[in-house]
């Protein structure tokens, strides 16, 4: 099996062409992505070995997702096929004053009606360095997050470097939060490297501390010093990660990103995005991370590619980060003018 292996759904993806609203559109563009099937590809374009975990329907919709990841290299073996229907969602594209917009139509999905008993964990992951899901793939619901802790658990029992992105997902935190939250919180004694800060953490592991309210607070004291540090001790990871946006538009944006540690925090470099599409924006600086760390970089060399990456992807239509390590190097030793390339 590979190196690194991801886990969670992946979903059908219609949006209406350009930023054309809901109510315009006589057509859809067509994409499939996922948090964790989007950082299956961007890995594996970076030259990694990698595999996916996910349950399927047994139909040409499916077909069109192996299809899709076996294109860009990921190893689709670990698939089981079943159940009714692949989750969709509709993006309604923002631009400038006006916001994205999303609806999900992904109730009774293959991977949501998915048990512990669809998959062969012990074989998937019996020789892998790194294994990443996020806080989507559990919150689906109890059984979904049952299967995703025992990957954890044998991941971990296999030697495995575990990542988690909380991955805060508004409209599947709707009912049942505090079961929810329990079950994500008993995970995190097994991640090693977490993407997220306070709020992040308030919402999907139930966090709190009596002196800050990272829900409604200002958003700067979720990603300081003191409050990264704070979680990284309470859940003992080595790293906690967190991307830092300064929204000047739905158009533009300033991107950054931090990386703490028990001992010290440290900011990388920022760029001015200009915003195509920012949809798996999160996922590719995801995997520039962990391409940067487990390439050997310090966690400084490794959040600047991680930006890097990130940032390239914003200028990228659809769920997935079609670029280089080159050219994310190259972008992240640079000071992003964009000049062009002859």
């Amino acid at each position: 099996m590979a190196e690194i292996v991801t886990m969670g759904e992946i979903m059908l993806r219609l949006s209406p062409p350009e930023h054309q609203r809901f109510i315009q559109a006589t057509s859809f563009d067509i994409n499939y992505g996922g948090s964790e099937g989007n950082i299956a590809v961007c890995l594996s374009n970076y030259g990694h070995n990698v595999g996916y975990i996910t349950k399927l329907p047994k139909n040409e919709i499916g077909e069109c997702v192996i299809a899709t990841l076996q294109k860009y290299g990921v190893d689709c073996s670990a698939i089981t096929r079943g159940g009714n229907r692949l989750g969709i969602y509709f993006l309604e594209n923002g631009s400038s004053v006006r916001p994205s917009s999303v609806i999900y139509d992904r109730a009774g999905s293959s991977m949501a009606e998915s048990t512990v008993d669809d998959f062969d964990f012990e074989t998937i992951l019996k020789d892998i360095k790194w294994f990443h899901t996020s806080g989507i793939t559990p919150a689906l619901n109890k059984k979904v997050a049952e299967a995703t802790k025992k990957a954890m658990i044998i991941a971990k029992k296999n030697g495995a470097i575990i990542s988690f992105d909380l991955n805060y997902r508004a409209k599947l935190w709707t009912k049942d939060i505090d079961e929810k939250q329990k079950l994500i919180a008993d995970m995190m004694q097994y991640v090693d490297i977490c993407f997220g800060n306070a709020r992040d953490a308030a919402l999907v592991l139930g966090y709190k501390d009596e002196n800050f309210d990272f829900i409604n607070g200002d958003y700067s004291i979720c990603v300081n010093e003191e409050n990264m540090q704070k979680i990284i001790k309470k859940y003992n990871f080595k790293y906690l990660v967190s991307s830092l946006r300064e929204s000047i538009s739905a158009s533009d944006n300033y991107y950054s990103a931090v990386v703490a540690t028990k001992e010290d925090v440290y900011i990388g470099k920022k760029f001015l995005v200009h915003i195509t599409d920012r949809v798996g924006s999160g996922d590719a600086f995801a995997a520039g991370f962990i391409h940067g760390l487990i390439t050997g970089k310090s966690k400084e060399e490794a959040l600047n590619f991680a930006i890097a990456s990130s940032a390239i992807k914003h200028t990228i239509p659809g769920d997935l980060n079609f670029t280089t390590i080159e050219e994310v190097e190259k972008l992240s030793d640079s000071n992003g003018e964009g000049r062009v390339v002859r």
